[in-house]
């Protein structure tokens, strides 16, 4: 059996959004303090003992927070044709942190969006 490292950092950022044609009070303009988890999974160590240096996985994360925090959600490209809810995000996040540190033998694996305390969304895929 292959080894399998999963490493996780936690981040979060500010933002508004509505959900157009929901039926409740989520089609009104309304903010959360988002935080998110990325995961990623290593097959092997690199000389120093690490699968992926903890310091690039936040920095690949924070790149792509930084477009979102304090920003009105619903204006962004990624979701002019989407709800921008948590499942949304999580998908969104994993596709774009993936891309900037997904390498041979270390990948995203999951994102989890929290949108209060109490709830959440988490996006993989199968291997």
């Amino acid at each position: 059996m292959a080894p399998r490292y999963t490493l996780k950092i936690v981040t979060d950022f500010a933002a508004a959004h509505t959900l157009r044609g929901y039926p409740g009070d989520c089609s009104r303009m309304h903010g959360h303090n988002w935080k998110v988890e990325v995961e990623v999974v290593a097959h092997a160590l690199d000389a120093y003992g690490m699968g992926m240096d903890f310091k690039a996985i936040k920095h690949g994360a924070k790149d792509v927070i930084n477009e979102l925090d304090h920003r009105y959600l619903n204006e962004l490209a990624a979701f002019e044709r989407v709800n921008p809810t948590a499942e949304n995000l999580a998908l969104f996040l994993y596709q774009t942190i993936g891309h900037k540190l997904n390498a041979p033998g270390v990948r995203v694996s999951a994102v989890t969006v929290w949108e209060t305390e109490r709830a959440c969304a988490r996006y993989s895929e199968d291997e």
